[in-house]
């Protein structure tokens, strides 16, 4: 499975996203995530992107800044783990825009961007 989201913490979600992302598993995450967030309102989220390898269409990118727009303001802390230049580079391209506090980490510093999640 392409995005797996792992929600069982009360203030947090892990989500892993591997391979290339379609516009279908795009639209079901946003459902996913839009069910957890009515349950436990603002939250912290931990990305792991380290075997992503981007989207297979523009309709996948695009469904990628549709959720991005809307939900990154409900968002109030997000760790992004990567493993290509490319992965930082976005996010540091996203980071003024997004309203949570953004972190990058290497794929060797999972703990470490868990333990910045749930820092206070």
């Amino acid at each position: 499975m392409p995005i797996q989201t792992d929600g069982s913490a009360a203030n947090h979600m892990v989500v892993r996203a591997t391979g290339k992302l379609t516009k279908d598993e795009l639209i079901q995450f946003r459902k996913d995530f839009e069910l957890f967030l009515h349950d436990r309102g603002k939250l912290r989220m931990l990305f792991d992107v380290t075997e992503f390898h981007g989207w297979d269409s523009v309709g996948a990118l695009w469904q990628e800044a549709k959720f991005d727009l809307e939900y990154l303001s409900k968002v109030e802390r997000l760790a992004v783990v990567g493993a290509k230049k490319w992965q930082q580079a976005l996010e540091a391209a996203v980071k003024p825009f997004a309203h949570p506090t953004t972190r990058y980490f290497e794929a060797g510093e999972m703990q470490a961007a868990h333990d910045w999640l749930i820092s206070k």
